[in-house]
């Protein structure tokens, strides 16, 4: 059954993470071509901090206006820079950007109840980190090789190895999201691999949601179980 043709009241929500450089666009733009309504926490991020939104405003005030690129936008690059250096710094951006998109993300939830979406797929990079594991009815993690990782963030950001390093550094371990996940896809495999997993991924998904639609006080939540890694 097609998932557009389930019409639960509340949707399901399903939150994708996993680290830097893991390969989360991908899965999140096949699951999108599967029919599954994805929302990307970065691009609500990027949406808050906007020429001219107090996001920024406030961004500026603690970092001061070298943070902005030449035609007024946030200089991300250089932003990242700064928050692998110093937690102090990167606990202030979180204060300033968090919120926001939290409130973004409340608005995403209002629209997909009013399609009647039966669920929908949120993509948070720092779910754990922030501590959003409750708010969602399932968590699936992307996981990858630390040097794949490290190759990849090198050569989408154009940093160097230690700048690499860095940035995996600051968020929680692979292992402890690993542990908190209810489903795992490795992403070490070609592309092709990669879809395979996730197809069976996502018809036990359309299985959950069936379950939930017919017994919607049934816990039907996966254990986290080798069964549910995919790999």
């Amino acid at each position: 059954m097609d998932i557009a043709d389930r019409n639960d009241d509340v949707p399901v929500k399903l939150g994708i993470t996993g680290g830097v450089g893991s390969g989360k666009s991908f899965v999140c733009n096949y699951l999108k071509e599967k029919g599954l309504p994805v929302v990307s926490a970065d691009e609500l991020a990027r949406n808050a901090v906007l020429p001219g939104s107090p996001g920024l405003e406030k961004i500026v005030d603690v970092f001061g206006k070298e943070i902005l690129s030449s035609d007024g936008t946030l200089d991300r690059k250089k932003l990242r820079g700064i928050i692998t250096r110093d937690r102090d710094k990167k606990e202030k951006l979180e204060q300033i950007v968090h919120p926001e998109v939290f409130l973004q993300m409340d608005r995403e939830l209002t629209l997909s109840r009013k399609r009647r979406d039966p669920a929908i797929a949120i993509e948070v990079p720092l779910l754990f980190e922030t501590g959003l594991e409750a708010f969602f009815d399932y968590v699936l993690i992307v996981t990858v090789d630390p040097d794949i990782r490290i190759q990849r963030v090198m050569a989408r950001d154009q940093v160097t190895r230690e700048d690499a390093r860095a940035l995996m550094r600051i968020q929680m371990p692979e292992a402890e999201k690993i542990q908190k996940s209810d489903f795992i896809i490795n992403n070490n495999g070609s592309p092709d691999e990669t879809k395979r997993l996730m197809d069976r991924f996502y018809d036990t998904f359309l299985s959950l949601l069936e379950t939930r639609r017919n017994f919607p006080r049934a816990e039907s939540k996966p254990e986290k179980a080798d069964e549910n890694r995919l790999t």
